[in-house]
């Protein structure tokens, strides 16, 4: 018996025993998930926190040759405006700083002076950028941008079906799908992330990924009949591992080598979801085509 062999046993071993097990492990990371969820959804009166591109209000980037405490920043703004949000701009090789940014909840013109009474000088278009989007656009952004992950949700789950043709195989593709964003979010909410447009996009794009690895799943299970289940099982398993590690590889990069924070949030959220993929997947949904496939006799 080969190394591969003995290996591919203690999996089949382990797995046949505890299959269940890890699918109430993957359903109570989901139920804490959305406990989670709620929780903060009675505190906030929304699901995530967000910026000024979804909530309207005024953005201010600095650029700078010498540092500038951020703390001081904060201490001069806060009591003018009480949702502000400051982050420092640096050089990735350098650890240099190059720029800090300020967003408030407030007029353009007003941010401007009270940056101004703040740094002594008056701010222009040489050093320093400046974005103001209204209220009412803002949350035009924000409903048309959830209204396309419902939508994405809809059209995925009636391809899968017509795909399949079976409810289990069905539900187990969008329970992972849906644990993927909900254990995101969650994630992104507890480190106080403040998501943009381009955050939404990117809860978007962790849609097609966790559809990608539960779709090549259960493909692989149902459609082809080659070997043993648990054989099947472990191939899809492999392959879908190195195509999330590549994935995660690649963003974490990106995430580090990006100076903009529009990029880096994309980056940040993307990989939070990756590894939650890995784990909604290959316990969550493996799991629940296992104990499906045991009920139907598939070998």
């Amino acid at each position: 018996m080969t190394e591969e062999n003995i290996k591919r046993g203690i999996i089949h071993n382990f797995f046949d025993k505890n299959y269940k097990i890890l699918l109430i492990v993957s359903i109570l990371t989901l139920i804490l998930s959305l406990a989670y969820l709620y929780s903060f959804y009675s505190k906030t009166n929304d699901i995530m926190i967000k910026d000024v591109t979804l909530t309207g209000g005024a953005s201010i980037t600095v650029y700078t040759d010498n540092p500038i405490d951020i703390k001081d920043v904060e201490d001069f703004l806060i009591p003018k405006y009480k949702d502000i949000s400051t982050r420092i701009l640096t050089d990735l090789s350098t650890g240099e700083q190059l720029a800090f940014s300020v967003e408030a909840k407030a007029d353009i013109d007003e941010l401007k002076s009270s940056m101004e009474a703040f740094l002594g000088y008056s701010l222009n278009e040489k050093n320093s950028s400046m974005e103001f989007t209204g209220s009412s656009l803002s949350e035009s952004f924000y409903r048309e941008l959830r209204g396309a992950m419902i939508l994405a949700f809809v059209m995925i789950s009636i391809v899968v079906f017509v795909i399949f043709r079976t409810p289990i195989p069905c539900i187990a593709v969008i329970f992972a799908a849906f644990s993927d964003i909900a254990i995101t979010l969650a994630v992104v909410d507890m480190i106080g992330l403040r998501v943009s447009t381009a955050g939404i996009a990117a809860f978007l794009m962790l849609i097609g990924y966790s559809i990608d690895t539960d779709m090549l799943l259960t493909t692989r299970v149902l459609k082809r009949r080659e070997g043993l289940l648990i054989d099947r099982m472990i191939d899809s398993m492999k392959t879908g591992l190195v195509m999330t590690g590549t994935s995660i590889l690649a963003v974490l990069v990106g995430y580090f080598v990006a100076v903009s924070p529009v990029l880096k949030q994309v980056f940040l959220i993307i990989s939070i979801g990756l590894f939650a993929d890995m784990f909604t997947t290959w316990l969550g949904n493996t799991s629940m085509l296992k104990w499906y496939c045991d009920k139907k006799g598939i070998k």
